[in-house]
């Protein structure tokens, strides 16, 4: 993907441009050239501040939310239903990936995966079995929606320094290329050359575009999203009646969509009717048979629901 962003665009544009008449560009327009090189400005810059958000910003985040669980949030206590072992051979501290078992904000047993370090190994206190306190986010805006009781939130400087020069970095070979783009194709008549293929253009829509289709793989056609988040931390789990399942005529890798009408009653007793879409595999027909089905709904929204099998498999 990364290769035909950046690599592929400009090689078909300079091998296109190879045998380019300079005398033509006194006839293109200045102000015309000057709206594209404006409009590949505000692409770029839109494309740099989400990648500073996500690399330097996202950082100070995600450390003051776990400063805010660790001083407000609630307490629950997790059993270990597994434990593995994913750090190397070298690593300072040994990290794990957990898989636990607490109850979520409405008391609703959830099952969740989650990555820990070990400062204190000696103490073995992640191994499968044994117990551990958890804090859970009250409000559940920003991740992470949980955080181990004995968690410290501390900065890696190392890390962060390196996410900061990757940046800069990037920001410096982008302003370079405008450079060396103006002093080689300008030809002394200004910023005529720059057209809609031109690879400051077209580079930044590439790499935009894969931020929103991956952006939808994950969210829309995976079937989970911040609202499934959201319902795993704060559903409450209740048996739904299938009323009727039918295709919706999408394919996603020759697995149909289906569409599930389901009816199912709220804490309140309060009668709902919702529907659902999932991609349904060959080996989950089954699930199409079924009288009752497990789902998740949110108590604030009863209407918001998702399969209780998709809420598990959510980490």
């Amino acid at each position: 993907m990364l290769f035909f962003a950046i690599p592929f665009p400009m090689f078909l544009y300079y091998v296109i441009n190879s045998e380019f008449d300079v005398n033509t560009l006194k006839d293109k327009d200045p102000y015309f050239a000057l709206g594209i090189v404006v409009l590949s400005i505000i692409l770029w810059m839109a494309l740099l501040l989400g990648y500073f958000q996500k690399w330097v910003i996202q950082v100070f985040i995600t450390k003051n939310n776990l400063e805010k669980i660790k001083a407000n949030g609630i307490h629950r206590e997790a059993k270990i239903l597994g434990a593995h072992k994913i750090s190397k051979l070298n690593s300072k501290f040994p990290t794990y990936e957990l898989e636990l078992c607490f109850k979520n904000l409405s008391d609703t047993e959830i099952r969740h995966k989650t990555i820990v370090t070990d400062i204190k190994p000696h103490e073995r206190r992640f191994e499968a079995e044994k117990k551990t306190g958890i804090l859970l986010d009250r409000d559940m805006k920003h991740a992470p929606y949980f955080v181990i009781a004995s968690t410290t939130a501390s900065l890696n400087g190392r890390t962060f320094i390196m996410r900061l020069f990757g940046w800069l970095f990037f920001s410096a070979l982008v302003t370079g290329y405008y450079f060396f783009a103006y002093r080689t194709e300008s030809y002394g008549m200004g910023w005529r050359f720059m057209s809609f293929g031109h690879p400051l253009i077209v580079i930044p829509l590439v790499l935009l575009f894969y931020r929103i289709l991956v952006r939808l793989i994950f969210t829309k056609l995976g079937g989970l999203n911040n609202d499934s988040v959201i319902l795993k931390f704060k559903g409450i789990k209740t048996q739904a009646r299938l009323v009727s399942v039918n295709q919706t005529g999408t394919y996603i890798n020759e697995q149909p969509m289906m569409r599930f009408e389901l009816e199912y009653t709220d804490i309140k007793n309060h009668l709902h009717k919702s529907s659902l879409k999932k991609i349904v595999g060959l080996l989950e027909l089954e699930i199409t048979r079924q009288e009752m089905i497990e789902i998740f709904y949110n108590p604030e929204n009863p209407k918001q629901i998702a399969f209780a099998s998709d809420i598990n498999n959510l980490e």
